[in-house]
């Protein structure tokens, strides 16, 4: 057995024989959004400690758990906390929390994030879905043997982010008066905040925001046949057009200061979003 589907698989056991629960939605908190998971009527959580061979958050504020329960009676499975590349794991670890929600049931994977605005106009505390996205600059999470049991060796990429899940969004939003940007995310390794430099040479990528996550998830779950969407909170603007130096309590600050109404949208998108599953 592939060594990476071999870890995958003892994981998931590992999981399946602490939680009994069968998800149809999985959602990744990103940054400061980390207490929506204890907002929901939860059923059981598990710490990533507790799973054998389980990738462990090490960024501060994230608790580094799965949250089982129910959104609006829709059952979820939430990270609370994500793992990201630069904290030092091989990419197919990084992933390996994404491929192990599929196992556990999930169909639809929904990404969320903190980060940079790029785009002339963009501000602080803006929600930006996401349409599309640049990964080019961080490894593939599909390098390597092909896992047959995931899926192809050549997946296609034309349609990662879902175009009926983005419509159920905006809806929601245009519904709770909750005004909701569109465009492309680039995610770039990480860990230090990217160069003035670097921030025009993604605007010339056709980026427009910056992160060091999400991307590598949305691959490796496109892999695996499931459906995706994703929001990003604007937290800050990027440097070279933030007249400061970025900081990661800026991001959180700003990330507290628009939590409620990005519950809001979470709640009611995943409610809608499990009509069509």
């Amino acid at each position: 057995m592939n060594e990476v589907y071999a870890k995958l698989v003892k994981c998931y056991e590992s999981v399946k024989a602490k939680v009994d629960f069968t998800p149809k939605v999985a959602l990744i908190l990103g940054s400061g959004l980390g207490d929506y998971a204890e907002q929901i009527e939860v059923a059981a959580t598990l710490d990533y400690s507790e799973i054998e061979g389980f990738p462990v958050s090490t960024v501060p504020l994230h608790k580094g758990r799965f949250v089982f329960g129910y959104v609006e009676g829709v059952p979820v499975v939430i990270m609370q906390g994500r793992v990201h590349y630069y904290e030092g794991y091989p990419m197919t670890d990084v992933v390996l929390p994404t491929r192990l929600m599929k196992m556990m049931g999930a169909k639809v994977l929904f990404l969320t994030n903190a980060s940079g605005g790029i785009r002339q106009g963009f501000h602080a505390g803006d929600f930006m879905l996401i349409k599309d996205h640049i990964s080019c600059l961080v490894p593939s999470p599909l390098l390597g043997e092909n896992i047959e049991e995931l899926g192809t060796r050549f997946p296609d990429m034309s349609h990662i982010y879902d175009e009926d899940l983005q419509q159920i969004v905006k809806k929601a939003a245009c519904d709770l008066g909750i005004r909701l940007k569109e465009g492309v995310y680039i995610q770039l390794t990480g860990p230090a905040y990217e160069s003035p430099a670097e921030i025009n040479m993604c605007r010339m990528m056709g980026a427009d925001a910056v992160g060091m996550s999400t991307a590598c998830e949305a691959q490796a779950a496109n892999h695996m046949g499931m459906k995706i969407v994703g929001i990003s909170c604007i937290s800050n603007l990027a440097a070279g057009i933030s007249p400061k130096p970025l900081t990661h309590a800026e991001i959180t600050e700003t990330a507290d200061a628009v939590a409620p109404m990005f519950k809001q949208l979470l709640t009611e998108s995943i409610k809608n979003i499990a009509k069509t599953l």
